[in-house]
């Protein structure tokens, strides 16, 4: 008896059968709930990045106190720390606000299986990564942007900052975009498809709204990139393909960037004209390539989209068969 209590009085597990996207769907669909859990979403992670470019500033000035600020980066190796850390706290913050609100557990927002599959998460980094490295070099050749004057130290600084941390900031916003508010907003829908339409429509909505774009064509480049990931996800049944979409994407452009000595301030210019056509087609070509190897590959057998049940075991894995094939 004692035991039962304390299953009961724990995170709910995800029944077998149930997709990612309606691990949070009831009979009620708390609609206010889930706008709480999107506001404290996102209050969290900007108060998290203010509070920590503050801090990084404050160390700045006391590492360089000589230095005028028009010599520096715009972005200093600290700073750039700094928002990235912040974000990343997004993941654990994203499972918190899951198992407060909704009483189920934040390891469900890794994937159906409750963790993050190394195994899939691998594949797709190999995959990724050369189509990606190609998109990117080929914008970077034609459309050679602005370039500043950088400091030796800052090279190196950003260098392992970018390498050790922007893929942690690329999974906090997979984690919280592609898993809290996906799920949350696909729980307002009644049906399988229209809460993968609100799932996928309000997390890309909101994804490029955080962003702070004015000019249209970011805006659109965003959207490309959410329904992509949002669609991955789903297919999937879990953020890890995700994340290696968002954190390849994030940390070749910032290599190219330190390696040509690019004008920070310039290539994150989002105002009206500042995205380069180039890389709005390279970058559709490279995302929308991925969504249709990902289709390809989960189209008869794939990964779980499911939970399994204890006593299913692998078996003839039809598990592993997607509902849409």
């Amino acid at each position: 008896m004692t035991v039962k209590t304390q299953e009961l009085r724990g995170p709910k597990p995800v029944p077998p059968g149930v997709e990612y996207h309606r691990v949070l769907a009831g009979e009620e669909r708390r609609v206010g709930r889930g706008i709480l859990a999107i506001l404290l979403l996102v209050g969290g992670m900007f108060g998290a990045i203010i509070a920590f470019q503050l801090v990084g500033g404050w160390i700045d000035g006391i590492l360089w106190p000589g230095v005028p600020g028009d010599e520096r980066l715009v972005l200093t190796p600290l700073a750039h720390a700094g928002s990235l850390i912040a974000v990343g706290l997004v993941i654990p913050w994203s499972m918190f606000l899951q198992r407060w609100l909704y009483g189920v557990r934040g390891a469900t927002l890794s994937s159906v299986a409750s963790g993050f599959r190394l195994d899939l998460f691998g594949r797709a980094l190999l995959t990724v990564t050369p189509a990606f490295l190609i998109a990117l070099a080929v914008f970077e050749f034609m459309s050679p942007g602005e370039t500043a004057v950088w400091l030796y130290s800052d090279v190196i600084w950003m260098l392992v900052v970018t390498i050790l941390l922007v893929p942690l900031q690329s999974a906090g916003e997979e984690y919280g975009l592609r898993g809290l508010v996906f799920r949350v907003a696909a729980s307002w829908g009644r049906g399988r498809w229209t809460s993968l339409i609100l799932g996928i429509g309000v997390s890309s909505a909101l994804f490029s709204v955080i962003h702070t774009a004015s000019d249209p064509w970011w805006n659109l480049f965003y959207l490309l990139f959410s329904l992509v990931t949002g669609y991955v996800t789903w297919r999937t049944g879990g953020v890890e393909i995700a994340v290696v979409i968002h954190a390849v994407f994030n940390t070749l452009t910032f290599l190219f960037w330190i390696a040509l000595n690019a004008d920070v301030s310039a290539r994150f210019d989002r105002s009206a004209g500042g995205l380069d056509t180039v890389l709005l087609i390279t970058g559709t070509m490279a995302f929308i390539g991925t969504a249709a190897v990902v289709w390809f590959r989960t189209r008869k057998v794939g990964p779980a989209t499911t939970p399994i049940a204890p006593d299913e075991g692998r078996g003839d894995r039809t598990d592993l068969v997607p509902e849409t094939a």
